[in-house]
């Protein structure tokens, strides 16, 4: 249970009582409460904004407004006390065995505590990596890869139905130059150099063992044959595997996607024609020039007619052309062809995962599919920042097999899948992130994945230690379940029983902001929390969690123990992170 939404409802209510009966507007707005916990610690357990929230509609200050309130809320059985604090915030304590309960509700309910309904089954598409299929994916891809996954998995957790996806760009001049790069290849495996090297090569080795690959299965079938026969073969053959590479290092970042969606086939079955037709009936597309940069006119540029996307009229900054001058597609038309489709496939929530430099993108994509839907799909798109990666706070020189930049793999190989998973979760989605190797490695605080592993490690020390000093049997779920939470009154242990129970708001709210680093930083603190603890009982032997000459007591404190650990590796699991049983070596 989410005891902070309890309790704004409970709020609302009576104060609906108090408008019923004459003691506040009928028209109060009450829309904007809230109920919180408390900034400082001496101010309570929940923080409520109520009584400035109504002072603004109705013409009573809001110390009256919290006192008429507080009448109301101190009737509640599970409320110890209320406070009016500063301009009118109601500090409210609850009794002990309030937070003793929501302790209980964490053993009884296992990993499910926390889980929600706010989603209420509504179908979302998320939508992330979709790297063109030109090589292996590189560290930058692996930071969306994770925040796309974790959303996912985030948003399944709070009652979410989530399709992830990923569009392969399978169409266009970078997959014939890819071809090409492997071409050439393949003729200097045969001892033929003479293939020129196509503009924009990719030098990859991993086309080099491609090339190997290709001669085992054709032999020299290719050698001597025009462009026109091999390209498309070589194409389609490059495509295949490079998706067969990308699949692997989706799989070793622990990421599997449901559904792979094929630009070439949304071309071949005609979307981007069924994109034009629609805005054409629309009167969306219109032959103009369009000007060139600001503040800039490169000599290059040619001012010449183009088909263009009326898309200023649904906030874009200026039009968008649909045709290049070789009358070809424009990446943008294709994409609205891909939109289209998501939207055909039934779905009207969109997340799309991009690259920050896929910024000045986002106006056009999001004007094109209102245009198309006429407003009925909502299209978000979360822009990942670059990663650096570094070895003690310089340029890190790991191999770079792919040729110009650090691949998953290696990356993975060098420090693990946990750690690249919940670092990469570090810092908020648009913000730079710094991964530095070599404290990716250390087992210390700076360390965060260590670190949260650590506490969940140490929770199985403390059961082990309580099983050897008493009947094992007396440490099941079910006994756990019903002992005496009461005997736990300090302040340390309360404290870290309000920081379990806020799991379900952390929860809830980091899945209506889309923010999934929220878990990572919660986590972080929660571990810190327990680590705190333990390190007193070196101070004071009464902090121990098992007390050798008193079953009631370890029985109490190891049901915390547990608690946390349900807790931690319930936020592990979203995260895709192994919580570990023992650490290892």
């Amino acid at each position: 249970m989410n005891i902070y939404n309890y309790f704004n409802s409970f709020i609302k209510a009576e104060i609906k009582e108090l408008q019923l009966k004459d003691k506040l507007p009928l028209d109060s707005i009450i829309d904007g409460i809230s109920v919180d916990p408390p900034r400082q610690i001496n101010h309570g357990d929940l923080a409520c904004n109520a009584a400035m929230v109504l002072a603004k509609k109705v013409k009573l200050d809001p110390i009256s407004i919290a006192k008429l309130i507080s009448k109301r809320i101190i009737t509640h059985s599970d409320v110890e006390k209320v406070d009016i604090a500063g301009p009118g915030f109601l500090n409210i304590t609850l009794k002990k065995n309030v937070w003793h309960d929501q302790l209980r509700n964490v053993l009884k309910a296992g990993e499910k505590f926390g889980d929600s309904e706010i989603g209420k089954g509504k179908s979302i598409n998320v939508e992330y990596v979709s790297a063109n299929p030109t090589g292996p994916l590189h560290v930058g891809h692996a930071r969306g890869a994770v925040f796309g996954d974790v959303l996912s998995s985030l948003l399944e957790k709070t009652g979410y139905e989530v399709t992830r996806e990923y569009y392969i760009n399978d169409a266009g001049a970078q997959i014939d130059i890819l071809a090409r790069s492997l071409y050439r290849r393949y003729c200097e495996k045969l001892g033929q150099e003479s293939y020129e090297k196509p503009e924009g090569f990719y030098p990859g080795e991993y086309l080099i063992d491609l090339a190997d690959k290709l001669v085992i299965k054709d032999k020299k079938h290719w050698l001597d044959k025009p462009e026109s026969e091999w390209l498309p073969e070589l194409s389609r053959y490059t495509v295949d595997e490079m998706m067969k590479l990308i699949r692997k290092d989706l799989s070793d970042l622990g990421i599997e996607q449901s559904t792979f969606i094929s630009e070439k086939s949304i071309v071949e079955r005609g979307m981007v024609d069924t994109v034009l037709n629609m805005l054409d009936e629309k009167g969306l597309i219109y032959t103009g020039v369009l000007e060139p940069p600001k503040g800039m006119k490169p000599e290059s540029w040619e001012e010449r007619p183009q088909k263009l996307f009326r898309s200023t009229s649904f906030g874009d900054d200026i039009d968008r052309p649909l045709k290049k001058s070789d009358d070809s597609w424009t990446y943008f038309a294709s994409d609205l062809a891909y939109h289209l489709d998501k939207y055909k496939r039934g779905f009207t929530n969109l997340i799309n995962v991009w690259g920050a430099d896929h910024g000045g993108y986002i106006k056009r994509v999001q004007a094109g599919i209102n245009a198309l839907t006429e407003g009925n799909v909502n299209l978000d798109i979360k822009l990942c920042q670059l990663v650096r990666l570094l070895e003690n706070g310089e340029a890190a020189k790991m191999s770079k097999r792919a040729g110009t930049y650090v691949t998953i793999s290696e990356l993975v190989d060098y420090v693990g899948r946990d750690v690249v998973r919940f670092i990469m979760l570090t810092r908020k989605n648009d913000a730079q992130l710094d991964f530095d190797i070599i404290k990716a490695q250390e087992q210390s605080r700076d360390n965060p994945v260590f670190y949260v592993q650590y506490a969940h490690a140490r929770s199985y020390s403390v059961e082990r230690m309580a099983k050897d000093a008493f009947n094992a049997q007396s440490f099941d779920y079910k006994n756990l379940q019903k002992c005496d939470l009461s005997l736990l009154n300090g302040s340390d242990e309360l404290a870290l029983i309000k920081l379990i129970a806020l799991w379900p708001r952390i929860v809830e709210m980091a899945s209506e902001a889309q923010e999934p680093h929220r878990i990572a930083f919660y986590l972080n603190e929660l571990a810190s929390s327990f680590h705190s603890l333990w390190s007193k009982v070196r101070e004071d032997e009464s902090f121990r969690f098992v007390v050798t000459d008193n079953l009631e007591l370890t029985q109490a404190r190891l049901a915390l123990v547990c608690g946390l650990r349900t807790v931690i590796s319930s936020g592990l699991n979203i995260l895709g992170v192994e919580p570990l049983e023992e650490l290892r070596g």
